[in-house]
């Protein structure tokens, strides 16, 4: 396994706890931060109660969110996130929660290697993936290489993996934390052209993440907090709240392109970000990194990794395109208009929606004819 955070080290202690020999690789050595947008959303939260790892993420002291709400200016949308087995969400710092997932793999058996960069992906003759070479000259050889190593996959450069469905960055975001700014809340604030969201995550700080189109990245790149609270502005009870509190950490900032690519091959397979990744404004990175994770780790012992990527597709896919629309930026066309003024207020109906956007429910579910009759009646 190349790459220990949110889908290495959970593929590699599901493997071993199923028998497998596995050997867990990363560059970096932890605890240690990485660019994120935090939010577990319940179906990740889901997926540590399965792995009996939720327990220890509670113990950092994230606070459990229950509610998600998005201000959409005329009209806000308030909710409840998940299903009465996984009813919060939650927001670590990655800090705490990849060191978490990477002890647990060493609880499984799991061989790790930290500080380890891999230099080479070694073939046979026939093009198969055997092994790896690392920087110190060492070679691992195994039945099946895994690249769970990112955007940037070394594994998937070496084998070249296809890609489709790609689509160039939408948004540049910037994060912090904020010091006197609580929330039990996880908030998003949708305007033409702009979008932010905050989160309570841990050491009572609070997330706060905002963007704009990614064609604004050079305008606004010199001056990010003055946009940042130029944006606010247009929903003042925020803007009045931040303006009492304390950023207590440098602005980070990310783009990022929009892919699938092909996740396996003679020897090699792909896991999160690696395989695909969407923009962060839907902030499904890490849940989607457990669910590839655990989808992977069948088809591995199933021996069927074409009905990976199949069933990757079929679950993500609905997600990407929806994220692709949320990205754009763009004012809300009639039937969303429409949808949104329909439900404001009728808490089921908001539940549902929250529900969407959370990760719960799929978006050929949530819009189907007979499902939005229901809500909006």
């Amino acid at each position: 396994m190349v790459g220990a955070r949110c889908a290495g080290s959970p593929l590699a202690t599901l493997l071993a706890r199923r028998g497998y020999r596995t050997l867990l690789v990363d560059r970096d050595t932890f605890p240690s931060d990485t660019v994120s947008t935090h939010v577990l959303h319940p179906p990740g939260v889901s997926a540590l109660q399965r792995w009996g790892l939720l327990d220890a993420v509670v113990a950092t002291g994230a606070p459990p969110v229950g509610r998600y709400s998005t201000d959409f200016g005329p009209v806000t949308i308030s909710g409840a996130p998940g299903t009465p087995e996984s009813p919060y969400a939650y927001a670590p710092r990655r800090i705490l929660l990849d060191k978490i997932l990477l002890d647990a793999a060493a609880a499984a058996g799991v061989e790790i290697r930290e500080g380890y960069t891999v230099e080479e992906i070694l073939f046979d003759d026939d093009g198969r993936v055997t092994g790896i070479r690392g920087q110190d000259g060492t070679v691992e050889y195994a039945t099946i290489v895994v690249g769970a190593d990112g955007r940037n996959s070394v594994v998937a450069k070496a084998v070249n993996a296809p890609a489709y469905e790609e689509h160039p960055p939408l948004t540049v975001g910037y994060y912090s934390y904020w010091s006197n700014l609580p929330t039990d809340t996880f908030e998003a604030y949708s305007r033409p052209g702009r979008g932010w969201a905050v989160c309570p995550t841990n050491d009572d700080l609070t997330l706060v993440i905002g963007g704009w189109a990614h064609s604004e990245l050079a305008e606004h790149r010199n001056d990010i907090e003055g946009t940042l609270f130029k944006t606010f502005e247009s929903a003042p009870g925020f803007a009045a709240r931040i303006a009492e509190a304390k950023r207590e950490s440098k602005f980070v900032g990310a783009s990022v392109h929009n892919y699938f690519r092909v996740p396996h091959g003679p020897g090699w397979a792909l896991v999160g970000d690696a395989g695909y990744n969407r923009d962060y404004i839907t902030a499904q990175g890490i849940t989607d990194a457990f669910l590839d994770a655990e989808l992977l780790a069948d088809a591995i012992t199933g021996d069927d990794l074409p009905g990976y990527q199949a069933r990757r597709d079929a679950r993500a896919m609905p997600f990407y395109q929806m994220t692709l629309g949320i990205a754009s930026l763009q004012p809300p066309d009639e039937q969303m208009i429409q949808l949104v003024m329909g439900i404001a207020g009728k808490q089921e109906a908001m539940d549902a929606f929250t529900r969407l956007n959370s990760g719960v429910t799929s978006p050929a579910e949530f819009f189907a004819p007979e499902n939005l009759g229901r809500l909006l009646s």
